[in-house]
Protein backbone atom coordinates (compact mmCIF):
# COMPACT_ATOMS: atom_id res chain seq x y z
CA UNK A 1 0.00 0.00 0.00
CA UNK A 2 2.93 2.35 1.26
CA UNK A 3 4.84 1.58 -2.07
CA UNK A 4 1.88 2.27 -4.31
CA UNK A 5 1.22 5.48 -3.05
CA UNK A 6 5.07 6.46 -2.93
CA UNK A 7 4.70 5.26 -6.95
CA UNK A 8 2.00 7.91 -7.67
CA UNK A 9 3.24 10.58 -5.73
CA UNK A 10 6.51 10.10 -7.81
CA UNK A 11 4.48 10.13 -10.94
CA UNK A 12 2.10 13.04 -10.15
CA UNK A 13 5.70 15.08 -9.53
CA UNK A 14 7.26 13.92 -12.62
CA UNK A 15 4.36 14.88 -14.67
CA UNK A 16 3.26 18.07 -12.73
CA UNK A 17 5.11 20.12 -15.51
CA UNK A 18 2.58 18.43 -18.14
CA UNK A 19 -0.09 18.48 -16.49
CA UNK A 20 0.15 22.24 -15.01
CA UNK A 21 0.23 23.17 -18.87
CA UNK A 22 -2.86 20.74 -19.91
CA UNK A 23 -4.65 22.39 -17.42
CA UNK A 24 -4.16 26.37 -18.14
CA UNK A 25 -4.11 25.73 -21.62
CA UNK A 26 -7.54 23.95 -21.24
CA UNK A 27 -8.62 26.91 -19.01
CA UNK A 28 -7.80 29.58 -21.34
CA UNK A 29 -9.67 27.94 -24.51
CA UNK A 30 -12.01 27.60 -22.28
CA UNK A 31 -12.67 30.76 -21.17
CA UNK A 32 -12.51 32.10 -24.69
CA UNK A 33 -14.93 30.25 -26.36
CA UNK A 34 -17.39 30.81 -23.25
CA UNK A 35 -17.42 27.34 -22.31
CA UNK A 36 -16.13 29.46 -18.75
CA UNK A 37 -17.91 32.89 -18.35
CA UNK A 38 -18.66 35.16 -21.25
CA UNK A 39 -17.53 34.85 -24.22
CA UNK A 40 -14.42 36.41 -25.53
CA UNK A 41 -14.37 38.18 -28.73
CA UNK A 42 -11.12 37.49 -30.02
CA UNK A 43 -10.85 35.20 -33.28
CA UNK A 44 -10.73 31.69 -32.73
CA UNK A 45 -7.18 31.46 -34.50
CA UNK A 46 -5.71 34.47 -31.68
CA UNK A 47 -7.76 32.73 -28.59
CA UNK A 48 -6.36 29.17 -29.74
CA UNK A 49 -2.56 30.95 -29.82
CA UNK A 50 -3.27 32.61 -26.96
CA UNK A 51 -3.82 28.69 -25.11
CA UNK A 52 -0.92 27.18 -26.10
CA UNK A 53 1.22 29.94 -25.07
CA UNK A 54 -0.39 30.47 -21.74
CA UNK A 55 0.02 26.53 -21.26
CA UNK A 56 3.61 26.14 -22.66
CA UNK A 57 4.51 29.17 -20.18
CA UNK A 58 2.79 27.58 -17.29
CA UNK A 59 4.46 24.54 -18.17
CA UNK A 60 8.03 25.47 -18.26
CA UNK A 61 7.37 28.07 -15.22
CA UNK A 62 8.69 25.75 -12.55
CA UNK A 63 12.30 26.09 -13.89
CA UNK A 64 12.74 29.53 -15.36
CA UNK A 65 12.03 32.56 -14.69
CA UNK A 66 11.17 34.82 -17.92
CA UNK A 67 8.14 32.55 -18.73
CA UNK A 68 6.49 34.17 -15.37
CA UNK A 69 6.60 37.53 -17.49
CA UNK A 70 5.36 36.38 -20.75
CA UNK A 71 1.97 34.45 -18.98
CA UNK A 72 1.53 37.64 -17.15
CA UNK A 73 1.22 39.86 -19.49
CA UNK A 74 -0.82 37.14 -21.76
CA UNK A 75 -3.27 36.71 -18.74
CA UNK A 76 -3.32 40.23 -17.64
CA UNK A 77 -3.84 41.81 -21.10
CA UNK A 78 -6.57 39.72 -22.67
CA UNK A 79 -8.85 38.28 -19.61
CA UNK A 80 -9.44 34.92 -21.53
CA UNK A 81 -6.19 34.05 -20.34
CA UNK A 82 -6.35 34.96 -16.85
CA UNK A 83 -5.26 31.54 -15.98
CA UNK A 84 -1.99 31.96 -16.84
CA UNK A 85 -1.29 35.17 -15.05
CA UNK A 86 -3.37 33.28 -11.57
CA UNK A 87 -0.04 31.01 -12.27
CA UNK A 88 2.76 33.93 -13.07
CA UNK A 89 1.68 35.51 -9.97
CA UNK A 90 1.60 32.41 -7.36
CA UNK A 91 5.10 31.43 -9.07
CA UNK A 92 6.54 35.13 -8.66
CA UNK A 93 5.48 34.71 -5.19
CA UNK A 94 7.28 31.40 -4.46
CA UNK A 95 10.21 32.00 -6.20
CA UNK A 96 11.00 35.59 -6.91
CA UNK A 97 12.72 38.08 -3.99
CA UNK A 98 14.02 41.35 -3.32
CA UNK A 99 14.14 43.53 -6.28
CA UNK A 100 12.73 40.90 -9.20
CA UNK A 101 9.35 40.55 -6.81
CA UNK A 102 9.33 44.44 -6.61
CA UNK A 103 10.08 44.31 -10.54
CA UNK A 104 7.39 41.94 -11.04
CA UNK A 105 4.43 43.65 -8.95
CA UNK A 106 5.82 46.76 -10.78
CA UNK A 107 5.44 45.41 -14.12
CA UNK A 108 1.98 43.59 -12.72
CA UNK A 109 0.40 47.38 -12.42
CA UNK A 110 1.56 48.44 -15.65
CA UNK A 111 0.26 45.71 -17.36
CA UNK A 112 -3.21 46.01 -15.20
CA UNK A 113 -3.74 49.39 -16.44
CA UNK A 114 -2.99 48.68 -19.92
CA UNK A 115 -5.61 45.72 -19.95
CA UNK A 116 -7.73 48.09 -18.56
CA UNK A 117 -7.50 50.62 -21.10
CA UNK A 118 -7.18 48.00 -23.97
CA UNK A 119 -10.89 46.81 -22.73
CA UNK A 120 -12.78 50.38 -22.91
CA UNK A 121 -10.80 50.59 -26.33
CA UNK A 122 -11.71 47.20 -27.89
CA UNK A 123 -15.47 47.62 -26.75
CA UNK A 124 -17.66 44.35 -27.32
CA UNK A 125 -19.15 41.43 -24.97
CA UNK A 126 -15.85 41.76 -22.89
CA UNK A 127 -15.72 45.40 -22.64
CA UNK A 128 -14.84 46.73 -19.24
CA UNK A 129 -17.80 48.78 -18.65
CA UNK A 130 -17.29 50.24 -15.52
CA UNK A 131 -13.70 50.73 -14.75
CA UNK A 132 -13.90 52.18 -11.74
CA UNK A 133 -10.75 52.31 -9.10
CA UNK A 134 -12.36 49.45 -7.07
CA UNK A 135 -13.13 47.68 -10.56
CA UNK A 136 -9.70 47.59 -11.40
CA UNK A 137 -8.61 46.84 -7.33
CA UNK A 138 -10.80 44.14 -7.62
CA UNK A 139 -9.20 42.64 -10.83
CA UNK A 140 -5.65 43.08 -9.19
CA UNK A 141 -6.40 41.00 -6.24
CA UNK A 142 -8.21 38.29 -8.03
CA UNK A 143 -5.11 37.63 -10.75
CA UNK A 144 -1.99 39.71 -8.97
CA UNK A 145 -2.64 39.81 -5.18
CA UNK A 146 -4.55 36.81 -3.68
CA UNK A 147 -1.87 34.01 -5.58
CA UNK A 148 1.02 36.33 -4.89
CA UNK A 149 0.06 35.93 -1.11
CA UNK A 150 -0.37 32.24 -1.40
CA UNK A 151 2.70 31.70 -2.99
CA UNK A 152 4.54 33.69 -0.39
CA UNK A 153 3.28 31.91 2.48
CA UNK A 154 4.10 28.85 0.75
CA UNK A 155 7.60 29.91 -0.05
CA UNK A 156 8.00 31.12 3.97
CA UNK A 157 6.55 27.86 5.16
CA UNK A 158 9.08 26.04 2.93
CA UNK A 159 12.01 28.75 4.16
CA UNK A 160 10.67 27.94 7.60
CA UNK A 161 10.73 24.08 7.66
CA UNK A 162 14.16 23.99 5.48
CA UNK A 163 15.67 25.80 8.46
CA UNK A 164 13.98 23.87 11.35
CA UNK A 165 15.90 21.00 9.28
CA UNK A 166 19.05 22.62 9.08
CA UNK A 167 19.00 23.32 13.01
CA UNK A 168 18.33 20.23 13.71
CA UNK A 169 21.01 18.66 11.87
CA UNK A 170 23.19 21.39 13.01
CA UNK A 171 22.47 20.28 16.47
CA UNK A 172 22.58 16.47 15.62
CA UNK A 173 26.29 17.08 14.44
CA UNK A 174 27.41 19.07 17.33
CA UNK A 175 25.68 16.15 19.72
CA UNK A 176 27.68 14.05 17.70
CA UNK A 177 30.66 16.00 18.26
CA UNK A 178 30.49 16.17 21.99
CA UNK A 179 29.57 12.67 22.20
CA UNK A 180 33.02 11.94 20.23
CA UNK A 181 35.22 14.47 21.61
CA UNK A 182 33.66 12.21 25.50
CA UNK A 183 34.26 8.88 23.69
CA UNK A 184 37.85 9.93 23.01
CA UNK A 185 38.87 11.41 26.30
CA UNK A 186 37.40 8.73 28.28
CA UNK A 187 39.62 6.07 25.66
CA UNK A 188 42.22 8.27 26.49
CA UNK A 189 42.20 8.08 29.95
CA UNK A 190 41.61 4.07 30.10
CA UNK A 191 44.83 3.93 27.95
CA UNK A 192 46.65 6.01 30.63
CA UNK A 193 45.54 4.04 33.64
CA UNK A 194 46.05 1.06 31.86
CA UNK A 195 49.61 2.04 30.82
CA UNK A 196 50.85 3.28 34.16
CA UNK A 197 49.29 0.50 36.70
CA UNK A 198 49.00 -2.75 34.32
CA UNK A 199 51.98 -2.08 31.73
CA UNK A 200 54.24 -1.17 34.61
CA UNK A 201 53.07 -4.59 36.81
CA UNK A 202 53.81 -6.51 33.72
CA UNK A 203 56.91 -4.75 33.27
CA UNK A 204 57.95 -5.92 36.66
CA UNK A 205 57.12 -9.65 36.35
CA UNK A 206 59.04 -10.05 33.10
CA UNK A 207 62.01 -8.54 34.54
CA UNK A 208 62.08 -10.90 37.56
CA UNK A 209 61.24 -13.53 35.69
CA UNK A 210 64.36 -12.83 33.33
CA UNK A 211 66.53 -12.23 36.62
CA UNK A 212 65.40 -15.83 37.81
CA UNK A 213 65.93 -17.25 34.16
CA UNK A 214 69.48 -16.38 34.73
CA UNK A 215 70.14 -17.08 38.26
CA UNK A 216 68.06 -20.19 38.70
CA UNK A 217 69.94 -23.48 39.51
CA UNK A 218 66.82 -26.13 38.89
CA UNK A 219 65.75 -26.74 35.39
CA UNK A 220 62.36 -26.82 36.06
CA UNK A 221 62.70 -23.43 38.07
CA UNK A 222 64.72 -21.86 34.50
CA UNK A 223 61.82 -23.50 32.39
CA UNK A 224 59.19 -22.17 34.74
CA UNK A 225 60.93 -18.44 34.42
CA UNK A 226 61.27 -18.74 30.95
CA UNK A 227 58.17 -19.33 30.40
CA UNK A 228 56.66 -16.56 32.51
CA UNK A 229 59.03 -13.87 30.70
CA UNK A 230 57.79 -14.95 27.30
CA UNK A 231 54.34 -14.74 28.66
CA UNK A 232 54.78 -11.21 29.77
CA UNK A 233 56.38 -10.08 27.03
CA UNK A 234 53.60 -11.29 24.75
CA UNK A 235 50.84 -9.78 26.91
CA UNK A 236 53.08 -6.12 26.75
CA UNK A 237 52.82 -6.55 23.11
CA UNK A 238 49.37 -7.37 23.10
CA UNK A 239 48.63 -4.32 25.63
CA UNK A 240 50.66 -2.21 23.13
CA UNK A 241 48.40 -3.03 20.68
CA UNK A 242 45.60 -1.83 22.77
CA UNK A 243 46.95 1.14 24.19
CA UNK A 244 47.39 2.69 20.63
CA UNK A 245 43.80 1.76 19.38
CA UNK A 246 42.75 3.47 22.57
CA UNK A 247 44.28 6.51 21.78
CA UNK A 248 43.57 6.51 18.04
CA UNK A 249 40.39 8.87 16.94
CA UNK A 250 39.30 6.55 14.71
CA UNK A 251 38.11 3.29 14.76
CA UNK A 252 40.95 0.62 14.25
CA UNK A 253 41.04 -3.00 14.46
CA UNK A 254 43.58 -5.05 16.78
CA UNK A 255 45.50 -8.16 15.04
CA UNK A 256 43.55 -11.07 16.07
CA UNK A 257 43.90 -14.26 16.37
CA UNK A 258 41.70 -16.82 14.67
CA UNK A 259 40.75 -20.97 15.03
CA UNK A 260 43.69 -21.25 13.30
CA UNK A 261 46.11 -20.48 16.44
CA UNK A 262 44.33 -23.19 18.73
CA UNK A 263 46.83 -25.64 18.50
CA UNK A 264 49.26 -22.50 19.40
CA UNK A 265 46.88 -21.50 22.16
CA UNK A 266 46.81 -24.95 23.51
CA UNK A 267 50.38 -25.25 23.52
CA UNK A 268 50.93 -22.23 25.47
CA UNK A 269 48.42 -23.73 28.24
CA UNK A 270 50.14 -27.15 28.36
CA UNK A 271 53.61 -25.23 28.78
CA UNK A 272 52.00 -23.64 31.79
CA UNK A 273 51.14 -26.70 33.50
CA UNK A 274 47.77 -27.23 32.07
CA UNK A 275 46.54 -31.46 31.16
CA UNK A 276 44.11 -30.16 27.84
CA UNK A 277 43.42 -31.95 24.83
CA UNK A 278 41.30 -31.12 21.58
CA UNK A 279 38.65 -32.85 20.04
CA UNK A 280 36.95 -32.07 16.99
CA UNK A 281 33.49 -33.57 15.07
CA UNK A 282 32.54 -32.81 11.81
CA UNK A 283 34.02 -31.56 8.30
CA UNK A 284 36.48 -28.53 8.71
CA UNK A 285 35.30 -25.82 6.63
CA UNK A 286 36.62 -22.30 5.59
CA UNK A 287 34.68 -19.99 8.24
CA UNK A 288 34.30 -16.19 8.68
CA UNK A 289 37.08 -14.14 10.22
CA UNK A 290 34.73 -12.76 12.68
CA UNK A 291 33.84 -16.29 13.73
CA UNK A 292 36.95 -17.54 13.69
CA UNK A 293 38.26 -14.84 16.31
CA UNK A 294 34.93 -15.36 18.61
CA UNK A 295 35.83 -19.13 18.78
CA UNK A 296 39.65 -18.92 19.89
CA UNK A 297 38.27 -15.93 22.51
CA UNK A 298 36.00 -18.46 23.61
CA UNK A 299 38.79 -21.08 24.21
CA UNK A 300 41.38 -18.49 25.05
CA UNK A 301 39.08 -17.33 28.05
CA UNK A 302 37.73 -20.62 29.09
CA UNK A 303 41.88 -22.37 29.61
CA UNK A 304 42.37 -18.42 31.40
CA UNK A 305 39.58 -19.65 33.64
CA UNK A 306 40.68 -23.28 34.26
CA UNK A 307 44.55 -21.89 34.91
CA UNK A 308 42.88 -19.57 37.66
CA UNK A 309 40.57 -22.14 39.35
CA UNK A 310 41.00 -25.70 38.57
CA UNK A 311 45.04 -25.31 36.98
CA UNK A 312 45.01 -29.53 37.83
CA UNK A 313 41.84 -30.45 36.51
CA UNK A 314 41.92 -32.23 32.71
CA UNK A 315 40.68 -30.20 30.38
CA UNK A 316 39.23 -30.81 26.42
CA UNK A 317 38.41 -27.92 24.38
CA UNK A 318 36.76 -29.10 21.34
CA UNK A 319 35.11 -27.69 17.80
CA UNK A 320 31.91 -29.19 15.73
CA UNK A 321 31.53 -28.09 12.69
CA UNK A 322 27.71 -27.95 11.76
CA UNK A 323 26.34 -27.22 8.37
CA UNK A 324 24.93 -23.93 9.82
CA UNK A 325 27.48 -22.65 11.97
CA UNK A 326 30.27 -24.12 14.79
CA UNK A 327 29.80 -25.48 18.14
CA UNK A 328 32.57 -24.49 21.10
CA UNK A 329 33.23 -26.11 24.13
CA UNK A 330 35.74 -26.42 26.67
CA UNK A 331 35.06 -28.07 29.87
CA UNK A 332 37.36 -28.85 32.77
CA UNK A 333 36.97 -31.47 35.53
CA UNK A 334 37.16 -31.56 39.13
CA UNK A 335 40.10 -29.77 40.82
CA UNK A 336 41.35 -31.50 43.96
CA UNK A 337 41.52 -27.41 45.47
CA UNK A 338 44.62 -25.20 45.79
CA UNK A 339 44.13 -21.47 45.80
CA UNK A 340 42.85 -19.76 42.90
CA UNK A 341 43.69 -16.59 41.29
CA UNK A 342 41.31 -13.72 41.32
CA UNK A 343 39.86 -12.53 38.27
CA UNK A 344 38.14 -9.35 37.42
CA UNK A 345 34.95 -11.24 36.93
CA UNK A 346 34.41 -9.57 33.35
CA UNK A 347 35.53 -12.06 31.08
CA UNK A 348 32.25 -14.55 30.03
CA UNK A 349 30.02 -11.12 30.21
CA UNK A 350 32.07 -9.96 27.56
CA UNK A 351 32.40 -13.44 25.64
CA UNK A 352 28.56 -13.71 26.02
CA UNK A 353 27.69 -9.96 24.28
CA UNK A 354 30.30 -10.99 21.72
CA UNK A 355 28.71 -14.46 20.78
CA UNK A 356 25.31 -12.35 20.99
CA UNK A 357 26.08 -10.15 18.55
CA UNK A 358 26.80 -12.40 15.97
CA UNK A 359 23.25 -14.47 16.69
CA UNK A 360 24.40 -17.35 18.73
CA UNK A 361 24.56 -18.00 22.47
CA UNK A 362 27.18 -18.42 25.28
CA UNK A 363 26.69 -21.52 27.90
CA UNK A 364 28.92 -21.24 30.96
CA UNK A 365 28.09 -23.49 34.30
CA UNK A 366 29.29 -25.75 36.58
CA UNK A 367 28.80 -30.26 35.52
CA UNK A 368 29.88 -32.97 37.40
CA UNK A 369 32.33 -30.62 39.26
CA UNK A 370 33.83 -29.19 36.86
CA UNK A 371 32.96 -26.23 34.52
CA UNK A 372 31.37 -26.01 30.95
CA UNK A 373 31.66 -23.42 28.99
CA UNK A 374 29.90 -23.46 25.57
CA UNK A 375 29.33 -21.71 22.50
CA UNK A 376 26.67 -21.70 19.33
CA UNK A 377 27.92 -19.54 16.31
CA UNK A 378 25.76 -19.71 13.51
CA UNK A 379 27.72 -18.59 10.22
CA UNK A 380 24.93 -16.20 8.48
CA UNK A 381 25.69 -13.85 12.21
CA UNK A 382 29.36 -13.84 11.20
CA UNK A 383 28.27 -12.78 7.45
Amino acid sequence: MASSAVAVRRAVQRYASVLLAVTVAAAVWASSTGDIGVRSPLPGVVALVLAVASGWAAGTIRTRRWPLFLAAAVGWLVLAAAAAGVVASYQAGLRLRGRRLAGFLAAAALVLAGGVLVGLEVGGTRRITTATTGNVLLLAACLVGLPLVFGLWVRARRDTVAALRDRAERLEREQEARADRARAEERTGIAREMHDVVAHRVSLMVVHAGALEVTAADPATVEAAALIRTTGRQALTDLREVLGVLRQAGPAVVPERGIDALDELIGESRAAGLRVSRRDEGVPTALPVTLGRTAYRVVREALTNVRKHAADAETVVGLHYLPDGLEVMVRNGPSEGGAALPGAGQGLLGLRERVELLGGRLEARPVDGGFLVRALIPLGGAA
